[in-house]
């Protein structure tokens, strides 16, 4: 499409995001008594953030205009943390993480598939370079230490090379051969069909055979031509267009162009930004020094007049002339402070008296009733984002003619906007260096004074003194400060060497597939039951608490805070997959934790600490990253540890809440544990290192069997099956009740090997070459299912 259809989608996307904002003013400012209520308004809000979500995103993948391109992105952030803010909220009212969301998708008119959390692609395509760099170093330090398999390359000797061609020879002779006798075959049968026809002798017969054959081939092209024609004018073609041979074009074809367009595009997107510094500093540096050199002499002079003495220039860490450009007096400052301080100890007074009486009061009566004031909505972070972005819309964009700019070029008046704060902050420090020395001559003249005057303050030695008379650094200082002096190459090449580091598997979050069953969900509630989380549910809470926040520092840094997640399920329902899909759609490092990865590798207590401080090294300096913690109920198991191995990976469980700890909402960095039985640990440490938790479950029959790409269909056709009428879908989905993804696969691998690949043109699949196999694989049964639950 053109660059105005993506313009067009933002401009529209704005405005429904201005509406939504103004709803919001209205609506979640108010406290509201009615549970229901709220809910409707929560999920409301949430589907319409994730409409506007995936029109932002699509925009923002496919401008070219750089300067338009962070506008967007700016709202495409805002509206991103705002989806985690009220998801938040839905999840503190329902206590569950899985909401009925049908009333509002039949009130808004959407289908399920509405809500999926779309991706962002900025998340790889601003660090495509570095991922590349970073992969290609792993498999570089992997291939070094004998971890990674590399198929041997051998010189061919020449006997071999004789004994290949010769093969290959006399192979080419017996082809040349074979089509030889079947010419000689055919022209022989062609030659007796004639012959017992008449037809050699009789022209006319032949005249009229060749006419049927044409006739026949001539109406068959026209009636194909008449049904596309029609599928085109009922919008029924997906394709809606045919080439100038009258037929559609192939879908390789389509896909080839779609990926040439999509690379060209990536190209013209990572045009360098000019860069009209050096312009501004000759045309206007000169205009801006003066001005910054009258304004902190005015402010001096005024101080003088004011306290009777020059000011001392305020040092370079605290701003350096930033400081003085305030439209008040020292004098009235430090009397602000003073009060504002006098203020704070009186408001602590005052809570801690308020305290200590509601301690004494007595307990209330039984029955007596407690004011609820109802529910609010919480401050948020990203509202003032979209409101400061709507305004810069408006300001910049909203009126802006777009059709003289065909090569979707920079705005220089933007860009030297931007640049002008920069411009001013170096001028200022060359002007501060110029008004220092000339304010100690001023002092020295006039007031005899030969440097700045003042003594330190009392807290301040104080706290010197604390600092050097220290002696005796806790054992975290201890191992931080010897793994100051390493570089994080050379811990992400230890790490790797030793098999923490591991490289991520290549697959999406829409790989793992599954469908909606509104129906099964509908009759669940009704009946005053929690449904299990579906796998579409699955995908979006893996979306918004782990790839959201991972792919985006500045909704990490404001939105709800997530530091840990677990993934909780039968064996072979894909939680490894969804941890590689984390790492493959944000790029993130992968560093691996089991029980047996950590077998004789940083034994004891002291190892641990060294180790997770190397992983929080190297994961907080090539941001983002995933520290993936494998079977993790052994951790927190009952009984004792049993082994060196396991007593060592036990030790883990007591310092997970320092490495938590030691995240902050600037560090990209996201733990995730997989557990196929949870209820053999210790559920109150175990639930407690967890801040989500999260249960995935067996695939249903809907996505065994449903409408579009199946399970069974997606792996037959992944392995190179062809389905034919012999492969009945339905059947295989029925007897395949119970069982889990991995089980499917593996039935699928243990079928379709290659001798049964090379067979399939002459021996196509049957049904109960499926059935086999999977009898021999044990399901997930009720019981189990439900000691998930």
């Amino acid at each position: 499409f053109p660059p105005s259809t993506y313009i067009k989608m933002w401009a529209d996307t704005q405005r429904e995001l201005d509406a939504m904002l103004q709803r919001e003013r209205e609506e979640f400012l108010q406290p509201e008594e009615d549970r229901e209520k709220v809910l409707r308004l929560l999920a409301t809000a949430y589907v319409r953030y994730v409409e506007m979500l995936r029109r932002l995103e699509e925009a923002h993948d496919h401008l070219v205009h750089r300067q338009k391109r962070a506008a967007v992105r700016q709202a495409l952030d805002g509206v991103t943390g705002r989806l985690l803010e009220i998801k938040r909220e839905m999840v503190a009212l329902e206590k569950s993480e899985c909401h009925a969301m049908d009333g509002v998708l039949m009130e808004l008119k959407r289908v399920p598939e509405d809500i999926e959390i779309p991706i962002p692609k900025y998340f790889i395509k601003e660090n495509l370079r570095i991922l590349q760099e970073r992969e290609e170093y792993l498999q570089e330090v992997l291939l070094n230490a004998g971890l990674l398999e590399q198929e041997p390359v051998r010189a061919m000797t020449l006997e071999e090379g004789i004994r290949v061609i010769q093969v290959a020879e006399r192979a080419r002779q017996g082809r040349a051969r074979a089509g030889f006798m079947k010419r000689i075959y055919l022209e022989e049968k062609r030659q007796s069909r004639k012959e017992e026809t008449g037809m050699g002798k009789n022209p006319d017969a032949a005249a009229t055979c060749i006419q049927k054959v044409w006739r026949g081939y001539s109406q068959r092209k026209k009636t194909e031509k008449l049904r596309e024609e029609e599928m085109i004018f009922l919008g029924m073609n997906s394709t809606g267009m045919i080439n100038g041979t009258g037929s559609l074009p192939s879908d390789l074809e389509a896909m080839s162009c779609l990926q040439k367009a999509n690379v060209l595009r990536g190209e013209v997107q990572k045009r360098e930004e000019l860069s009209f510094r050096q312009e501004l500093r000759s045309t206007e540096g000169s205009h801006i020094k003066e001005t910054l050199q009258d304004q902190i002499t005015q402010c001096f002079l005024e101080c003088r007049h004011v306290t009777g003495r020059f000011p001392d220039y305020p040092p370079e860490k605290t701003g350096g002339s930033k400081a003085i450009f305030i439209e008040k007096h020292p004098e009235q400052v430090a009397e602000e402070l003073a009060a504002r301080k006098e203020a704070e100890q009186k408001e602590k007074e005052k809570d801690r008296k308020y305290q200590e009486k509601a301690k004494e009061k007595k307990p209330e009566k039984a029955g007596k009733q407690v004011v609820d004031l109802g529910w609010k909505m919480g401050p948020s972070n990203f509202l003032s984002m979209l409101e400061e972005g709507s305004a810069q819309y408006r300001v910049f964009w909203e009126n802006r003619d777009n059709r003289a700019d065909f090569l979707q070029d920079h705005d220089p008046e933007l860009i030297k906007g931007g640049e002008r704060e920069e411009v001013e902050e170096e001028i200022r420090v060359q002007v501060d260096e110029v008004m220092q020395e000339k304010l100690l001559n001023i002092k020295k003249a006039l007031d005899g004074e030969t440097g700045p005057q003042g003594k330190a303050k009392k807290g301040e030695k104080v706290r010197a003194a604390r600092n050097t008379d220290r002696s005796k650094a806790t054992e975290e200082e201890k191992l931080a400060t010897s793994l100051a002096c390493r570089s994080i190459d050379s811990l992400y090449q230890e790490l790797a060497e030793e098999g923490l580091i591991i490289q991520v598997r290549s697959v999406n979050l829409s790989d793992y597939i599954g469908y909606h069953d509104c129906v099964r969900s509908s009759i669940l509630r009704e009946a005053g039951a929690q449904p299990v989380p579906s796998i579409p549910e699955v995908r979006q809470l893996v979306a918004l608490y782990g790839i959201l926040p991972l792919g985006s520092q500045t909704v990490h840094e404001n939105a709800p805070l997530v530091k840990s997640l677990l993934l909780a399920g039968p064996a072979g329902v894909g939680k490894k997959m969804l941890v590689h899909a984390i790492c493959t759609e944000t790029g993130a490092n992968l560093f691996h934790l089991s029980p047996s990865n950590l077998a004789g590798k940083y034994p004891g207590r002291e190892g641990l600490m060294m180790m997770l401080h190397m992983i929080l090294k190297v994961g907080k300096g090539w941001q983002p990253s995933v520290v993936w913690i494998q079977d993790t109920e052994k951790m927190y198991s009952k009984g004792a540890a049993k082994g060196e191995e396991e007593m060592n990976f036990k030790r883990l469980a007591k310092l997970l809440p320092q490495f938590l700890k030691a995240l902050k909402p600037k560090d990209r960095v996201l733990l995730v544990g997989t557990s196929r039985r949870p209820f053999d640990a210790n559920l109150g440490p175990f639930c407690k290192a967890y801040q989500k938790i999260i249960l995935i479950p067996k695939p249903d029959y809907l996505t065994r069997f449903g409408k579009y790409l199946t399970l069974w269909k997606h792996y037959i056709l992944q392995s190179g099956g062809a389905l034919g009428r012999q492969v009945n879908l339905n059947c295989l989905a029925q007897v395949s009740d119970g069982f889990t993804q991995g089980h499917l696969v593996d039935v699928v691998h243990t079928v379709l090997t290659e001798l049964r690949l090379l067979q399939m043109d002459r021996k196509p699949l049957r049904t109960a070459e499926f059935v086999t196999p999977l009898a021999r694989h044990d399901p997930v049964y009720r019981e189990e299912e439900e000691t998930f639950q």
